[in-house]
């Protein structure tokens, strides 16, 4: 269906604000943002800088790609991100043994121990969200996000 410049009244403009997923998943998006944004604020870190140190967790440090992949990231913003999180000491950034060009990521136990406190903040801020889902299973929505991936 095409619409053309002298078609588009105010009323197109109503329709798409109402119907566009999305405008509506770029609210709920910066919405929640802001909710984790806020909880974590006392820790110093934000809720993009928890989930990048949650990715880190794991038994041995992963690369670049892995983390940019898992994270819906280019590798140059989460180069960009990577950076305060290494001023503060929280993550390491190694040259990889294997292949000299690429970059392997770590927590560092600074990185670690901020992690372990934020734990409880993000579950606690994640319960109160999921309590406002009231007429939703988050189980469904959480499917039904991924599926858009």
């Amino acid at each position: 269906m095409s619409t053309g410049c002298d078609e588009l009244s105010f009323d197109v403009t109503h329709r798409v604000h109402e119907t566009c997923l999305c405008l509506h998943l770029q609210q709920a998006a910066r919405a929640v943002g802001r909710r984790f944004d806020a909880a974590l604020r006392p820790l110093g870190l934000t809720n993009g800088q928890f989930s990048l140190m949650m990715s880190l967790n794991r038994p041995r440090a992963a690369s670049i790609g892995d983390i940019s992949a898992l994270l819906a990231m280019d590798r140059t913003t989460l180069t960009a991100n990577l950076k305060p999180l290494q001023r503060r000491g929280l993550v390491m950034v190694s040259v990889d043994d294997a292949d000299k060009r690429s970059r392997r990521l770590m927590l560092t136990p600074a990185g670690r121990a901020l992690l372990v406190a934020a734990l409880p903040v993000w579950e606690n801020e994640h319960a109160a969200i999921e309590d406002l889902l009231t007429d939703v299973d988050p189980d469904r929505l959480r499917a039904d996000l991924r599926a858009l991936c």
